[in-house]
């Protein structure tokens, strides 16, 4: 399944990058072609539980996915239920002078031949992904 990473340079400050990608309670606020609704389950200290369902491609996710954060330097996806349960995001905040730079790993297991032949039968998936990371920066940059 698709494995990959991306890295994006965004001109803002570290914690204004990671608040803005780490906070996924805002994503269905913040980009809702994206994330079309957002349902947290549960918190406890940095780890929440988070119902997702989530747009790639035209194709729609549901997912269930723990959120693991090291502010402001690590936010981590597991995702453990749904569409792509055993799926895993990494994303990374590396502080650059006035910049961040943002390394994200994707382990993004699919479930089910039709979804995958969708996906992968017209468009690529890693583009889907990095067009979602670049929405996230022009958000932090504003």
């Amino acid at each position: 399944m698709p494995k990959f990473t991306l890295e994006k340079i965004v001109n803002a400050k570290r914690e204004i990058v990671f608040e803005i990608l780490s906070n996924y309670e805002n994503y269905q606020k913040l980009l809702p072609q994206h994330f079309p609704s957002i349902r947290v389950r549960s918190v406890r200290g940095n780890v929440s539980v988070v119902e997702e369902h989530m747009n790639f491609g035209g194709q729609e996710f549901v997912i269930m996915a723990k959120h693991v954060s090291e502010k402001p330097l690590i936010h981590e996806v597991f995702v453990i239920g749904g569409d792509a349960k055993g799926s895993y995001i990494k994303q990374q905040f590396l502080e650059i002078s006035k910049k961040t730079k943002i390394i994200v790993n994707v382990d993004w297991k699919l479930r089910g031949k039709i979804r995958v032949s969708r996906i992968f039968g017209k468009n690529n998936f890693e583009q889907y992904y990095a067009n979602i990371l670049d929405d996230f920066a022009k958000i932090s940059e504003i």
